[in-house]
């Protein structure tokens, strides 16, 4: 815990110097940082932190830890769609920030030029690493396995190494929710239609942020373009084609038990100490001896 303390000092420290955002140093620290991309769903977090800012507004979320969400990512030169997801995220962050009401019980950063020196810092000093890509479409991933073996608990989807961390580490010390590879798949099969849970007072407000003019695409239309992928599809793929608002209740509900567990102090602690002394399956001596002897028959 005084290790964890010291490295979330230094990263809030770097943030401050880097991006001109003051986060208390008591506050929980969500991350999600990785390549942007929409079936890795930072949409869904976007949309997952305005129902929590929301429900802190009308007084719903009472007793949520003070929490600070950081995103590091960049986009593809060419993907309109990922970058008008970046925007989006710093149009939340600002207004977030800016209010008086909540912002000391909640905060957002997107990190700018995420590299390897705001890596160092960011993996360090986490609390909850956020792995929410739509389970089935990740190989594998390495961060989740930096951050597990810097003691943050994982909260994601059954996805890529999220399982091998699960399987070592126990899903008592971690936090796995949403669909799995096999409901996506009977999803698909039935015909998902993702309007239906827009039937969702919550979720609906969230989401019409994108066309109410809540936030500013700057004109372009890019944030129109993005609702309409969600509930009409596009051109090459169906409506909501990653299942971020089939997952997105189940994603709030976690983050609200991860601020209450988080709480309790010592026990959290457990969980995150008992990820990094099961992180070591992930070694790379481990992985090359298997590769040596299962692929390679050489010894």
């Amino acid at each position: 815990m005084k290790v964890k303390r010291i490295k979330k000092r230094k990263l809030l420290e770097y943030i401050r110097e880097r991006e001109g955002v003051d986060i208390p140093e008591h506050f929980l620290v969500f991350a999600q940082v990785k390549r942007l991309h929409e079936y890795k769903r930072q949409l869904m977090t976007a949309f997952a932190v305005l129902e929590l800012y929301y429900g802190l507004k009308c007084g719903k979320l009472r007793n949520l830890y003070p929490s600070v969400f950081i995103f590091g990512a960049k986009s593809a030169p060419a993907y309109k769609r990922a970058k008008a997801i970046i925007k989006f995220i710093n149009e939340i962050a600002d207004k977030v920030n800016s209010d008086g009401q909540t912002n000391n019980r909640l905060r957002v950063v997107f990190v700018r030029n995420y590299n390897v020196s705001y890596a160092e810092k960011i993996v360090a000093g986490t609390d909850v690493s956020l792995q929410v890509s739509t389970a089935g479409l990740e190989a594998s991933g390495t961060g989740n396995m930096k951050f597990m073996m810097n003691g943050a608990v994982t909260c994601g989807t059954m996805d890529g190494a999220n399982i091998e961390i699960v399987e070592r580490a126990g899903p008592e010390h971690n936090y796995i929710f949403g669909a799995t590879v096999d409901e996506i798949a009977r999803l698909k099969k039935a015909g998902y239609k993702p309007r239906r849970y827009l039937s969702n007072a919550d979720h609906r407000k969230a989401v019409e942020t994108l066309i109410d003019g809540t936030f500013s695409d700057g004109g372009d239309g890019a944030f129109k373009e993005l609702y309409e992928s969600l509930v009409d599809g596009a051109s090459w793929h169906e409506p909501d084609n990653y299942f971020v608002l089939y997952d997105l209740d189940a994603y709030v509900k976690t983050l609200v038990r991860i601020c209450a567990d988080y709480g309790k102090g010592r026990d959290f602690a457990v969980k995150q100490l008992k990820n990094v002394a099961n992180s070591a399956y992930f070694s790379s001596d481990r992985t090359i001896s298997e590769y040596a002897r299962d692929i390679w028959n050489i010894q």
